[in-house]
């Protein structure tokens, strides 16, 4: 309207709103002396913007030009004709020319047309009228302004305002919409920090923003009805819907917004609110009374030792009390969160259910220890009864001359003295050792049991004679005390040839000792005999793991070459061949897999290395590493199981593994030795750590731990390897992407350089769910499936979603501090992809171990342990730029 309003406002052309035939929009063009003088290019932009009014709201609609020049000459005609065919953009259906009214102008007016008709019409149908009344032919009355002798009321200065207030309401929507859009980029590239004060600001700024837009958009939106109203009461030359259309736009504009700021403003406080809750969490100090508790050591020797002990546990209680009445609380204000949908509802559970364990283990902690220090005081004090007693029996022992016992009288004398003293008795020694054993397990039983076990375990093993114990009294080897055993202060004696109640008396005096020395031992001291025990027990269990690793190694082999005779060599069997479906005996491959090459690698090579380690047992992990490779043909084995098991569901009922079955005499079908080499596979692992444990600081531990790391690896690349088979989508030869190096689930954002952000995708909170296989030379992005089947055979499927080649790919190793997430961007940074892990460890080995030596653009840091673990990728390698960089970090 800016480029044409002074044509406009000169009324060179306008709408007048009627319509003709066919709903055709009349364009008039009156008798006007401007015509004439405006230049062709702003002719082209009047007409331009007189028909691009209908047609935005009506496309293809058609055009009638009303060409008013009574008043005129033919050349004038002639040459606004020339110029409408020239200029006029839109679809014109007829030119109707009201032709000058004088008689000569008449005159030469049709005999000029009856020369120059038949190029008018090639460019546009046109019609030449005498008067207005031949205008009622083609276009009603009421579709005609008065000065064409209609009744359409038309006033073009009311026009033009109201063209101008539409098209300043449609720019004013337009900077709306841009604001709105600028709020929301904002709102989407909110980086949230962990510190409260800060998102309250953020809450309380971008709600005022979102206010003031509010407003904006209100006062708008009633302008435009205001608009709206001045079109339904006027209509003249415009359409009322136009207004109504972008007062809809603005409706959905302010709808969208509405739901996008709704959407922030509740992300926002939920974070708030998890910003709180963690702050909550961290300052319970639960940690550190677990800490008190386990400081609180249970190996209290004396009744002082229990009785301080006991007073520190009672201050604990009354602190831990305290700490988890305040985790009760929030424990429930999880809950809480939870139950109102937060977006952490995952991580708020695990704080929950961290808490109530850590509550549940300081309360069953401090009761068990609570216990323990009360038996062991109650022990204690019945101990310092008892060895008084021990005291005064040796006292009585002693001072009983040993003439006296010459005479029956004196003998029965000493006896009746004796038998009254152990009436006397404790009644813990009455009670006998199994009994203390019973009643005192928690404190005597870590000590006694223990030298118990071992003795009888060792006499198991050893197989040896064990000598009667003979009853020896001690001699004292310090100076006497007032009342030491067996020793008379007043007679420097010992007893001779005591009577049998003098022996009882003698070995509860032993067994009390016996206890009172284990229980005033300092902690954590073992005697010499136990000390022996325990360096044998270590030797006999590491041999009985090696002779283990090797028997179950003769029985494996065994049975795989029971199923490749008694079923895979069957198949060419002309007597069973009856019994044999057609299609089986060429797909034994399938069913059977590479075991023939498993069983040759086992019988010929591995079993003869692992019976060589015997003698030399120090070995046994140099044979697995030395054979690392080899175990790689398992890795085949694994992917194919899948085809095996659903061909051997088809057939398992075929006679013909019946019959076979029958002759091996096997309680278990054919689908339970298929089984065996993933459970050889596994069992390695195990027997390793088992060697481990007894082999500790000696000779072959650290090729030990080799072979075990090595097979756990190899467990963890069949597992991977496993997974990539059930990968569908993938367009090309997955084999060439290389060997798979990890692969995990992870939470997937992805943003793009280039493209226009929709409102839609501004309010996208939750991140796609997406699983990454990490390959040598590229980075599959998958979405995990539901699973199919039924109870066993389910199993997971991915669906192909996005490949990256390493060659164009980075990494950055934090996202805005976050240790949990982290990106990768592609080709400079045209997209990132935000990926967050489990724990900020993972990503680490998933993706420094893969990128090695083909991408330099790794922006990390490397551990040392990271380092190690790329230094054998590293090694040979003839990338000199590479190990330069390696060599610096």
């Amino acid at each position: 309207m800016k480029e044409v309003g002074g044509y406009i406002q000169k009324q060179v052309a306008y709408l007048s709103g009627g319509r003709g035939e066919d709903s055709s929009v009349i364009v008039t063009l009156p008798e006007c002396s401007a015509f004439s003088d405006i230049p062709d290019e702003a002719l082209t932009k009047v007409f331009t913007y007189l028909t691009v009014i209908p047609r935005t709201r009506q496309p293809g609609v058609k055009f009638i030009i009303i060409l008013d020049r009574r008043l005129d000459t033919w050349a004038s005609i002639k040459t606004a004709l020339a110029r409408i065919a020239a200029s006029f953009p839109g679809n014109l259906h007829l030119v109707l020319v009201l032709r000058p009214t004088s008689f000569f102008h008449r005159t030469v007016t049709d005999i000029g047309f009856r020369f120059s008709q038949e190029d008018f019409m090639l460019k546009m149908p046109v019609v030449l009228l005498s008067s207005v009344t031949d205008l009622l032919r083609y276009i009603d009355e009421n579709q005609l302004t008065s000065e064409f002798g209609g009744t359409l009321d038309y006033c073009h200065s009311d026009w033009i305002v109201l063209r101008t207030a539409i098209e300043s309401f449609a720019v004013t929507v337009k900077d709306i919409a841009q604001m709105l859009q600028a709020f929301g980029t904002e709102l989407a590239e909110t980086e949230l920090l962990d510190d409260g004060k800060t998102i309250e600001y953020l809450l309380e700024s971008h709600t005022d923003k979102y206010n003031k837009l509010k407003e904006a958009i209100r006062s708008v939106s009633k302008e435009g009805r205001h608009l709206l109203s001045s079109l339904d009461s006027t209509s003249k030359g415009d359409d009322p819907q136009w207004d109504v259309k972008l007062l809809g736009q603005l409706r959905d504009m302010e709808a969208a917004f509405d739901g996008f700021f709704e959407k922030h403003h509740l992300k926002l406080h939920q974070y708030l609110q998890l910003l709180r809750y963690e702050k909550s969490f961290q300052e319970l100090c639960l940690d550190h009374l677990l800490a008190q508790e386990r400081e609180l050591h249970t190996s209290v020797n004396t009744l002082p030792q229990t009785e301080q002990a006991l007073k520190k546990l009672d201050g604990l209680e009354s602190n831990a009390k305290e700490v988890m009445a305040r985790a009760q609380i929030i424990i429930l204000h999880g809950h809480q969160l939870s139950a109102g949908h937060h977006y952490a509802m995952a991580l708020i559970m695990q704080r929950c259910n961290e808490l109530r364990h850590h509550c549940d283990t300081l309360s069953v902690a401090l009761k068990t220890k609570q216990s323990l220090f009360l038996q062991t005081h109650q022990l204690l004090l019945s101990l310092g009864l008892a060895q008084t007693w021990c005291d005064d029996g040796a006292y009585l022992l002693a001072n009983q001359l040993v003439d006296k016992f010459q005479s029956k009288e004196g003998a029965q004398a000493a006896l009746k003295d004796i038998e009254k003293f152990l009436e006397e008795a404790p009644s813990m020694l009455s009670s006998g050792v199994d009994v203390l054993m019973i009643e005192y397990e928690a404190v005597i039983t870590p000590h006694l049991q223990m030298i118990q076990n071992r003795q009888t375990s060792l006499r198991k093993l050893a197989d040896k004679h064990v000598r009667p114990v003979q009853l020896v009294a001690p001699r004292p080897e310090n100076p006497p005390r007032s009342k030491s055993p067996l020793f008379s202060p007043k007679h420097g004696t010992a007893v001779r040839n005591p009577h049998p109640s003098v022996l009882l008396s003698v070995l509860i005096l032993l067994v009390c000792e016996s206890l009172w020395a284990r229980l005033t031992m300092p902690s954590g001291t073992l005697p010499l005999s136990l000390c022996v025990n325990v360096c044998v027990c270590v030797c006999v269990c590491h041999s009985h793991v090696m002779r283990e690793l090797i028997e179950t190694e003769r029985i494996y082999v065994e049975e795989l070459l029971c199923v490749l005779l008694g079923y895979r060599a069957e198949m060419d069997n002309a007597e069973l061949s009856g019994l044999l479906p057609p299609i089986l005996r060429s797909k034994r491959d399938i069913l059977f897999g590479n075991m023939p090459e498993i069983y040759n690698f086992h019988s010929r090579v591995f079993l003869q290395d692992l019976e060589g380690c015997l003698e030399a047992p120090e070995g046994v992990g140099a044979c697995f590493l030395q054979r690392k490779e080899c175990f790689q043909m398992y890795e085949w084995y694994c992917q194919n199981k899948l085809r095996s098991e659903a061909l051997w569901r088809q057939f398992c009922d075929c006679d013909f593994f019946q019959e076979c079955q029958k002759k091996l005499e096997h309680k278990l079908g054919l689908d339970s030795y298929l089984l065996k080499p993933i459970q050889r596979l596994t069992k390695y692992q195990l027997l390793l750590k088992e060697l481990l444990k007894y082999s500790a600081d000696s000779e072959g531990t650290s090729d030990l731990q080799g072979a075990l790391t090595a097979m756990l690896d190899l467990l963890k690349s069949v597992n991977d390897s496993m997974h990539q088979i059930s990968i569908t989508g993938y367009e090309g030869d997955i084999c060439e992407l290389g060997r798979v190096l990890m692969q995990g689930s992870f939470s997937v954002w992805i943003s793009h350089k280039k493209g226009p952000t929709r409102m839609k995708e501004l309010a996208r909170f939750k991140p796609m769910q997406r699983h990454l296989f990490l390959y040598e030379k590229a980075l599959l992005l998958c979405k995990r499936r539901e699973e199919h089947g039924e109870g066993a055979d389910k199993t997971p499927s991915y669906s192909f979603k996005h490949c990256l080649k390493m060659t164009a790919v980075g990494i950055t190793e934090n996202v805005k501090g976050d240790g949990k997430k982290f990106e990768i961007w592609y080709s400079g940074r045209e997209e990132v992809y935000v990926v967050q892990v489990r724990s900020t460890n993972i990503e680490r080995i998933f993706f420094l171990k893969g990128m090695k030596l083909k991408n330099l653009k790794i922006r990390t840091t490397l551990t040392g342990i990271q380092l190690i673990q790329l230094t054998d990728e590293i090694k040979g390698s003839k990338n000199k730029q590479l190990e330069k960089y390696t060599v610096y970090t």
